[in-house]
């Protein structure tokens, strides 16, 4: 699908007349101050050659006003198909839906391969480093010695939108797992609590990791094990129905004191290359790594980054317990939960390197030219479209609700309900898929259907993406819109749709040049017949 661009001929003209008949007056004002001019020969008018210049640019300018009018007058007719009109009824010149969806994500929403490319590899090096000092570095800790305590187990995990080919507009921010490595005496227990009947449904996600002795040899005595556990217990852990649990608020609290010691170590080295500072977090931000590029570094690229640094204990197969993201309760901080049960002790779970291999399961059996991550892509944006006019608490939870998470977790319900893509989810019918994942999520957001994890939902990927943990396979499904009570929802579903009728009119006036060609529609609604305007 092309796209041409023309000058705007009502403005370029009248600015190039304005321009140059203030030349001529400012050519004429100065050879006037030189002296006192001389007499024209035989009594020519000495005013004649600047009303002459005028009369010629104003005759350029009516002859081609003139011109165009004559052009638009004579150009062929759309052709007509069984005596309708293959186009919409509307005027020749309006581009459609498909040529507006191109031209906005070409100019607002794709990235530049090359400019990602340097981003991620220079957030690998300066994360790398930091990395590699906080596992060389001991951690004092809260344990005399750190003889039992948390460590960097030396490398890190790259996730988000960045590493998975759907990022839109500037590669300026990144999402960075670092695996924490555990005492050798420490051995998890993690259980879901998705089967908790007194629990809220935001919080069935969650998962409690209790601590456990390793396996010993029959005979041995286990009271060893208590008494030197115990300062790593102390530390970490908080007692939860009469048992240690590891505390997600302990151990986010230690890892953002241990990347500011590690960052002090490597801060020197970087000065040539970067100015790095570190932003505390909690539990609903992680901490944050900002990167900015120094003066003197002449290299390829640079940009302002900001990377989010997420502790993750490593489960097996690739999953990991990292914070979880708990709903903002109106009552303030959350104190307490049924059944005896602390926030601090809850768990998220992150499968990340699991929907990364489903992404490339699927490009793999996907047709070439299929448009599922592009229709990802401008998901995102019509989120940000939908965003605009609204004040900030309630664009806040218009994003929230409507997270880049959420949004590929529909788009992979749609693929994985169909199967491997076919040639449906060819570029030619990209508007007509963006329209139908838009009402698949509208139906989960007035929850006609359940919007289920993609690992973790009943008929998951599991096949695809391989071996799961044990307790994962156990868990309950996970309703990734849950934590969101009835009426925000309904907000939401009804302000996706207005916007998604909108769409033409936002892409109009927030999306790529404002002055489009007046071209044909694309080769395959010509051939179908198929009216412009429909998504």
């Amino acid at each position: 699908m092309s796209v041409h661009y023309t000058l705007n001929l009502r403005v370029f003209w009248p600015l190039v007349t304005g321009l140059c008949t203030a030349l001529v007056c400012l050519y004429h004002v100065l050879r006037g101050n030189g002296g006192v001019p001389a007499e024209p020969p035989d009594g020519a008018d000495g005013g004649f050659p600047l009303l002459k210049a005028a009369v010629l640019l104003l005759l350029g300018y009516v002859l081609l006003r003139c011109r165009h009018a004559v052009r638009q007058r004579f150009l062929p007719r759309p052709p007509r198909l069984g005596g309708h009109p293959a186009l919409s009824p509307r005027p020749f010149g309006e581009p459609g839906l498909g040529i507006l969806l191109e031209s906005y994500y070409e100019h607002e929403v794709r990235l530049s391969p090359h400019v990602l490319g340097h981003s991620k590899a220079h957030v690998s090096r300066i994360v790398g480093e930091l990395v590699r000092a906080g596992r060389a570095r001991t951690s004092p800790g809260p344990i005399p010695g750190g003889a039992l305590a948390l460590a960097f187990r030396g490398d890190f995990i790259q996730v988000g939108s960045a590493y998975e080919q759907h990022k839109i507009r500037r590669p300026d921010s990144f999402d960075v797992l670092v695996p924490l490595r555990l005492p050798p005496l420490v051995a998890l227990e993690p259980r879901s609590l998705g089967a908790e009947p007194a629990l809220a449904p935001a919080f069935r996600g969650c998962f409690l990791c209790a601590i456990k002795a390793p396996p010993v040899p029959s005979g041995a005595p286990s009271g060893h094990w208590l008494r030197d556990c115990k300062p790593f217990a102390d530390g970490f852990c908080v007692d939860v129905r009469g048992r240690r649990h590891l505390s997600a608020t302990l151990v986010l609290r230690w890892f953002q004191s241990h990347l500011q010691r590690s960052l002090a170590t490597v801060r020197y080295s970087l000065e040539g290359r970067c100015r790095v500072s570190l932003t505390p977090g909690g539990l609903e931000q992680p901490p944050t790594l900002h990167i900015l590029p120094c003066r003197t570094d002449y290299g390829c690229c640079r940009l302002s980054m900001a990377v989010r640094l997420i502790p993750a204990v490593h489960l097996g197969d690739g999953v990991f317990l990292v914070a979880p993201l708990l709903p903002p309760s109106p009552a303030g901080p959350l104190s307490e939960l049924p059944g005896g049960l602390r926030p601090e002790a809850l768990w998220g779970v992150n499968t990340a390197r699991q929907e990364q291999k489903l992404l490339s399961w699927l490009q793999e059996r996907a047709p070439p030219g299929a448009c599922y991550l592009k229709c990802l892509q401008l998901l995102k944006a019509l989120r940000d479209l939908g965003a605009r006019g609204l004040d900030p608490m309630a664009a806040t939870h218009w994003g929230r609700i409507l997270s880049s998470y959420v949004l590929k977790t529909a788009l992979l319900a749609v693929l994985l309900r169909e199967g491997v893509p076919a040639q449906v989810w060819d570029e030619v019918h990209l508007g007509e898929r963006l329209e139908e994942v838009v009402q698949f999520l509208r139906d989960c957001l007035l929850q006609r259907r359940a919007l289920f994890h993609c690992v973790l939902g009943p008929g998951g990927a599991a096949a695809e993406v391989g071996p799961l943990p044990k307790v994962l396979r156990e868990a309950a499904p996970v309703d990734v819109l849950a934590a969101f009570d009835q009426r925000p929802r309904e907000l939401a579903a009804a302000r996706l749709l207005s916007t998604w009728r909108r769409l033409p009119q936002l892409l109009r006036a927030y999306g790529g040049p404002r002055y489009l060609a007046r071209c044909p529609p694309p080769r395959s609604q010509r051939t179908q017949g198929s009216p412009e305007d429909e998504p």
